[in-house]
């Protein structure tokens, strides 16, 4: 895997002046799906990881080295930059060094580290944040942990919903302060608040979960956002066909008549055939 080149080119769209929607991704399959089709960069999500290899609610119960797996074998398939949802790297700043570690070598191209307080603790309903000086911390461990300078780290905070902009800005200063090259904003809602960001943070942005008026990438592009999110229907829609074909053939639909089934043609263009045909003579005789 060229790592540093498929980081570099992601860094090259940080450093731009459009806002791009990556491709969510989940296995090498989407993976070179999305490539295929031309997006910048696939994104991998922790709620999309704890589905597609627990079959598990977004509960924080999917490990490192889980994630870090199905995250290397999407990279192999492909050329596509990678971007993850690390959470909050697992643990305190020491287990966040280790999570970059681990996704530095699996080939991701760019990680963010949140600020929330995760697992949820006993009791608590709502969603609790790090002081932004354990949060701080584990920016600086996130930093200093990489190996490859190309390899993006973004801090990455919800505060904004429930604590206001103010926080939200604040925090994010404090976590540039300490090195990381940009910050994901999730759940931000208005163009007002948008441009309330855009005013103080100078680095580049990333959002996710962000409301109705902030959809049009002309618009983000104008506000520093370089990376914006569309959700993960991707692997919804991929659930619901599958769950729609076993369906049809549980109730008798013979083979031949389902329908949206991928063509022999797709298949073997997302499976790389004609690769391994080469291969094979090549190697095989």
């Amino acid at each position: 895997m060229n790592l540093s080149a498929r980081r570099q080119k992601l860094r090259t769209v940080f450093a731009g002046d459009k806002c791009i929607h990556p491709g969510s991704v989940y296995d090498p399959i989407s993976a070179r799906v999305a490539e295929d089709l031309g997006f910048e960069a696939g994104m991998f999500a922790g709620s999309v990881a704890s589905l597609t290899v627990l079959g598990a609610p977004d509960l924080i119960v999917l490990t490192l080295s889980e994630f870090a797996d199905q995250a290397h074998r999407i990279c192999r398939a492909g050329e596509l930059p990678l971007i993850v949802d690390a959470d909050h790297g697992y643990g305190n700043a020491l287990n966040v060094r280790r999570t970059v570690e681990e996704l530095e070598t699996s080939g991701v191209a760019c990680l963010t580290i949140e600020d929330t307080l995760l697992p949820k603790r006993f009791g608590e309903a709502g969603t609790e944040f790090l002081s932004i000086a354990e949060a701080v911390g584990k920016m600086k461990g996130a930093v200093d942990a990489r190996q490859d300078a190309e390899m993006i780290v973004l801090g990455r905070t919800g505060a904004v919903g429930p604590n206001g902009v103010d926080d939200g800005i604040r925090r994010a200063a404090a976590y540039l302060d300490a090195g990381v090259d940009g910050i994901m904003f999730v759940g931000v809602r208005t163009r007002a608040e948008l441009e309330s960001i855009a005013r103080v943070i100078e680095a580049p942005i990333m959002l996710g979960g962000s409301g109705p008026e902030l959809k049009d990438p002309a618009y983000l592009s104008s506000c520093g956002v370089r990376v914006s999110l569309q959700g993960h229907q991707p692997f919804m829609a991929a659930v619901q066909a599958m769950h729609d074909c076993l369906k049809a053939l549980r109730e008798g639909t013979p083979p031949a008549q389902l329908q949206g089934v991928a063509s022999t043609e797709l298949m073997e263009q997302l499976s790389r055939d004609a690769s391994y045909r080469e291969w094979k003579d090549e190697y095989l005789g």
